[in-house]
């Protein structure tokens, strides 16, 4: 399913994506999620930029298996495909920003997950 969703991207996204992306197969919950009423806010994947030159990856995207099938295994597949979509857009969105040198989604993002913060009392 995630490679059928990674053919449909344009060519041009994939510009110095020199990691490709990686299907994880773990479930990656959120740091802050760890005891609290967020027990279940899952990690879907993950957008990263380590230096090739001091021993990392490069640029690549990170899926996790594990949490989609915590949060979407009730979903028909169309539902579940739709949902991976959504998550690879998204981090392809964090890498076109990172070679931009733009930082919008991952502020959006902060604000997001500080509002869920403040709605669900977790401090």
């Amino acid at each position: 399913m995630l490679d059928e969703i990674a053919e449909e991207i344009p060519e041009e996204f994939y510009r110095d994506l020199n990691g490709g992306i990686i299907l994880m197969p773990e479930t990656k919950r959120h740091r802050g999620a760890v005891r609290s009423i967020a027990g279940n806010l899952f990690i879907l994947g993950e957008y990263h930029n380590d230096r090739k030159g001091m021993g990392g990856l490069g640029r690549y995207i990170a899926i996790y298996y594990g949490s989609f099938v915590r949060l979407y295994s009730h979903l028909s597949p169309d539902g579940q495909k739709a949902e991976l979509r959504r998550t690879l857009i998204h981090e392809f969105t964090h890498h076109i920003e990172s070679l931009a040198g733009e930082r919008g989604l991952e502020i959006k993002d902060a604000q997001k997950l500080e509002e869920y913060k403040r709605n669900n009392n977790i401090f």
